[in-house]
């Protein structure tokens, strides 16, 4: 078994946590917080280039991935390797999840918005969704996926849940210290960045997170819908 994590993120691709949630990851990093990355696909799908193949990019994404998680203090990033563009809310994704979350057995779960309207990649409003569904009540319940018990997987209570890219944002968190870290880990996903198709990626998330902080204190923000999970 693995050794436990205070906070699980979960993510379709290599990238997300860092355009949604890396200035929060690197505050409670510093916080002495333990981090876990779980990454449902290795993003094969996300580029234009055509002399680039899936297997190839892959590749490339895990390894970007790793560099950014390194610049963060996450402690372990985990590949499921699942297709991107592909994934289901299907039962065998819910268990691989519910697997995850009772090996690291987190206090914080992090993960994409499943609620966001309109325009959002499907892959992030799948994992959101069966993320959800995993921590309550899958999880938890003791009867639920008996055969992880067999494996050694033992129920466990996530006490929270914080949805990035989410259109009803009930929590913010100060990053005002931690920007520069999420730019430079950002700055390990290469293969996305020249592909970014809103200009310069550093000034469309400064001002994001300047909005996002808009009548704090504070100059810097990520915000977040937080959920506490029944006990």
């Amino acid at each position: 078994m693995s050794a436990p994590a205070d906070v699980l993120a979960i993510a379709a691709h290599p990238d997300d946590c860092e355009f949604g949630a890396a200035g929060t990851i690197a505050r409670w990093v510093r916080e002495g917080k333990s981090v876990v990355y779980v990454l449902c696909t290795s993003g094969e799908k996300g580029t234009n280039d055509p002399d680039l193949t899936p297997p190839a990019l892959a590749a490339i994404r895990e390894e970007e991935q790793r560099a950014a998680c390194a610049v963060l203090g996450v402690r372990e990033a985990v590949f499921l390797r699942l297709p991107d563009q592909g994934l289901e809310d299907t039962d065998a994704f819910r268990r691989l999840l519910v697997r995850q979350i009772r090996r690291f057995r987190p206090r914080i779960v992090l993960t994409s918005d499943p609620y966001r309207r309109y325009i959002w990649h499907r892959d992030h409003r799948i994992v959101g969704q069966v993320v959800l569904d995993a921590v309550f009540p899958y999880a938890r319940d003791r009867l639920a996926y008996p055969e992880l018990l067999a494996e050694g997987y033992a129920p466990h209570k996530v006490r929270e849940l914080y949805f990035w890219g989410a259109e009803e944002i009930n929590c913010r968190v100060d990053v005002t210290a931690t920007f520069e870290i999420k730019i430079a880990a950002l700055r390990c996903h290469k293969s996305q960045l020249r592909e970014f198709s809103r200009g310069d990626p550093v000034a469309w998330l400064r001002e994001r997170c300047r909005e996002m902080a808009a009548g704090e204190s504070y100059g810097l923000a990520e915000g977040f819908h937080r959920v506490e999970a029944p006990p």
